[in-house]
């Protein structure tokens, strides 16, 4: 059972950043989905594939790893970009018109 140690993005539905600066731990599935003959939907005995654990860092995260024996892969996020302007660059000599 291999967890694997994240933060995550944020919604891309919201424009804010809530629920990204805390550290999720999640557990890899341990065998294969499959589909319900009946209704067709999708299926899993799998119980370790609903179990998130959020945690305010990483260090507790791997320290919960470490101590439950679990071993895990943790993932760095990525640093945003920002790109600033201001609003007077769009009305610039130097802006390239197309």
């Amino acid at each position: 059972m291999k967890a694997r140690i994240f933060q995550p993005a944020k919604n891309a539905m919201q424009s804010g950043r809530k629920g990204t600066k805390h550290w999720r731990l999640e557990y890899a599935p341990s065998e294969a989905r499959y589909i319900e003959p009946l209704m067709g939907w999708t299926g899993s005995r799998d119980m370790n594939a609903q179990v998130t654990v959020d945690f305010d860092d990483k260090e507790s995260a791997i320290a919960f790893c470490e101590s439950n024996n679990i071993p895990y892969t943790v993932f760095e996020p990525k640093k945003r970009r920002l790109h600033l302007k201001a609003y007077a660059e769009n009305f610039a000599y130097t802006r390239v018109r197309g």
